[in-house]
């Protein structure tokens, strides 16, 4: 059963893969079939028409400027709500829980109106700020249930040799939320990385296009270039895969570790 569902996700990367080695003449007759040859043409078009360089810093900064604040953020507040408990405290964790079942969609013309009033538009950094606030919800989940699972006896150890609660959160609670830490940097990759509704709400100039807003310059209304936009889309996915596959392993290592409270 599990080979068969994985069999399932497989299909649709088996499709792009193939597809993007064929001309379109050939792409059009069996989108099923291997390549005739390998033809790198269409990566070679892709890379010149979208300016694969430029999106692709576009993206890789974005990311990791996003990953970075959520990161910190994040964990530093969770630490706070978990280990100083009040109502306030409470009130405030589910406040930040409930905003994770707020649809996107709802919210997406006053976020266009703030952000354009405080001059965030057409801004990487605006758009960062922006994943902070959609962000910053889940990753607190996250990481209050694996703070919950440290031992409270390693910081009042550390508080009776004299530690001060900036040392004792830095050098030795925020080292031992590494695996809660990896994996909230991967799934926050995966949503950032393949975004598009966000990105095209906040970036308008053609020099701040992320790898899915220039990939979509593919597909017109009238005609669409589906061999140059397979092409696109391995080019796009290709740093993403890579970067799931080799750090997957702390995923379930991760939310499994905050799942139980030591």
């Amino acid at each position: 059963m599990t080979i068969l569902i994985a069999i399932v996700f497989l299909v649709p990367f088996y499709f792009v893969l193939v597809n993007s080695f064929k001309p379109f003449s050939e792409l059009v007759i069996n989108t099923a079939s291997l390549p005739k040859a390998l033809n790198f043409d269409n990566y070679t078009k892709v890379w010149e028409i979208i300016k694969f360089p430029q999106v692709f810093l576009n993206s890789i900064l974005i990311t990791v400027l996003s990953n970075i604040g959520l990161t910190l953020i994040s964990a530093m507040a969770a630490y706070r709500l978990v280990r100083h408990p009040s109502k306030l405290n409470n009130i405030i964790f589910l406040l930040f829980i409930s905003a994770m079942i707020i649809p996107f969609q709802s919210i997406m013309i006053p976020l266009v109106r703030v952000t354009n009033t405080l001059g965030l538009m057409d801004s990487i950094l605006g758009l960062v700020v922006c994943y902070f606030g959609f962000g910053v919800s889940l990753n607190l989940f996250l990481y209050h249930g694996f703070i919950k699972s440290i031992p409270l006896e390693i910081e009042e150890s550390a508080v009776v040799d004299g530690s001060g609660w900036f040392a004792l959160f830095w050098k030795i609670v925020f080292p031992l939320l590494r695996p809660i830490s990896v994996t909230i940097v991967i799934l926050n990759s995966l949503w950032i990385w393949n975004d598009y509704l966000l990105p095209s709400l906040m970036l308008h100039k053609p020099t701040l296009q992320t790898i899915p807003l220039a990939t979509y310059a593919f597909f017109g209304q009238y005609t669409k270039q589906w061999d140059l936009a397979m092409a696109g889309l391995t080019l796009g996915i290709a740093p993403i895969v890579i970067f799931f596959l080799s750090l997957q392993k702390h995923i379930i290592a991760g939310i499994t570790a905050g799942s139980v409270k030591g």
